[in-house]
Order: structure tokens, then C-alpha cells, then sequence
């Protein structure tokens, strides 16, 4: 487990371009922290590190949003919020998108804590507003290796 603080979104965004560029196919990243911790700001610093455009967007209302480039893996952005159990999971077709092949970043993680994978990296951000944010990285299974 490793923890860091990060005094602004720009920081935030460093952490996880770092963390990007070490990251493989198959990984999900599971988020926990509230409403304006900064998981959308990390997960657009993971996308530049995974050489993906910045076009990141929170998927509060979309459910997933998708990023794609040539030559970089792909990049699904969940947001679990409205989603409460295992049968309202199915019906976002969750089970669709191809994790062995890409990267999956799921905000309110704990929603579906259940369907998580066994292997998977837990990221927790606290801090609201203009406080500085401590961000919380754990590896599970496989991933343990990767935060250090």
C-alpha cells in the first residue's frame, strides 16, 4: 500500500500519469471517494499515461465513457453511483466490455464491491475543495506488485 498526497489537481494528475504508464491489459482500477475527491482529475492523469487523448469526462450520466487511440490500450470509465446491486450491473452491460484487453477505471467501486475482480488495484482519494487530496493505493492479487 502506498500513500501520497497531492496539493493540486496538477499533482493528482502527475501520480496517475505515472501509474498509467505501468499499466497493463487487464487491470481494473477500483475507485472509492466522494463527490469532488478528484477520481475524474487522476483518471485523466492515467489516460495520459496510457498515451490517450485528454478528453476525459466524468461518465456520471453516461454510466461509461470509452477511450481509444492506436497503439495504446483501451480505456473504460464506469461510474457505479445509481448502480445499487448486481442485477442493475447487468442491465449497464458491464459484462460486455473486454477487461483482459484494456483498462477499467470504475468510480463508486464499493456499489459493486462484489463484482469486482479478485485482481484489481483500489485507489482511495480524500480531500474535498482546495484541500490538498491523499490518495491511498493498494495492489490486490496480481496488481500487488505494480504499487510500490
Amino acid at each position: 500500500m502506498v500513500t501520497l498526497q497531492a496539493a493540486s489537481p496538477e499533482e493528482t494528475r502527475a501520480i496517475a500519469c505515472d501509474l498509467g504508464k505501468r499499466l497493463t491489459a487487464g487491470t481494473c482500477i477500483a475507485f472509492r471517494g466522494g463527490l469532488g475527491a478528484g477520481k475524474t482529475t487522476f483518471t485523466r492523469g492515467l489516460a495520459q499515461g496510457l498515451g490517450l487523448p485528454d478528453i476525459v469526462s466524468s461518465p456520471t450520466f453516461a454510466l461509461v465513457n470509452e477511450y481509444h487511440a492506436p497503439g495504446c490500450l483501451s480505456l473504460y470509465h464506469f461510474d457505479m453511483y445509481r448502480v445499487d446491486n448486481l442485477d442493475a450491473l447487468e442491465t449497464t452491460g458491464f459484462w460486455d466490455y473486454p477487461l483482459e484487453e484494456s483498462v477499467f477505471v470504475i468510480e463508486w467501486s464499493e456499489q459493486i464491491a462484489e463484482a469486482l475482480p479478485p485482481d484489481r488495484i483500489d485507489i482511495t482519494i480524500t480531500g474535498m475543495g482546495d484541500a490538498p487530496r491523499t490518495i491511498t493505493m493498494e495492489g490486490v492479487g496480481r496488481f500487488a506488485a505494480v504499487i510500490g
